[in-house]
């Protein structure tokens, strides 16, 4: 019995962390070199462009102009390609996590349902106490039993909470 909340907190963490990993990863952006270059080109054409400033080179300087448009166009394409193709992974994934989190919670809930969680001393829970106790004090310990669904939506707060406060760098 003395594991069972240390069990539960482990597994909910362990899905809050992999959440969070898959939310950093969405954020992060990466430039592929065919990028940078692109942007190289496009910063180079311009400042073609503004260099040709007379009435003699303005038709020059109106086709590097067009050039750099049409850089920036295919530039946003591999962006948009890029960004649409990280969507799709993070959907896969978080669905997929989500499932096994459903999955994982039905068997906490099937394996736990029937016995008290924890066992925790009344004075320390009490505010909420009638809300997470399970139908009676504990008779061993004589403190309140603690059952699986108000446990579950505790782990669940304070491992999303912890798993927030750490830092982005730890995940890359």
């Amino acid at each position: 019995m003395a594991l069972r909340p240390f069990i539960t907190l482990f597994v909910v963490t362990a899905f809050q962390v992999v959440s969070r990993y898959l939310e950093i990863l969405m954020k992060k952006e990466s430039v592929s070199e065919e990028q940078v270059k692109l942007k190289e080109e496009i910063k180079q054409l311009l400042k073609e462009a503004s260099s040709l400033s007379t009435p003699s080179t303005f038709a020059q300087a109106a086709m590097l102009k067009r050039k750099a448009a049409a850089k920036e166009k295919e530039l946003n394409k591999i962006q948009e390609e890029k960004e649409k193709a990280k969507k799709s992974f993070h959907d896969q994934y978080s669905e997929s996590l989500k499932i096994a989190k459903v999955l994982v919670y039905c068997i906490l809930l099937w394996s736990f349902w029937s016995t008290p969680i924890a066992s925790v001393p009344q004075h320390l829970l009490q505010p909420f106490a009638k809300l997470i106790t399970w139908r009676r004090p504990d008779a061993t310990t004589g403190g309140v039993a603690v059952g699986i669904i108000p446990w579950l939506v505790l782990t669940s707060r304070v491992s999303k909470f912890l798993c927030k406060m750490l830092p982005e760098d730890l995940f890359v």
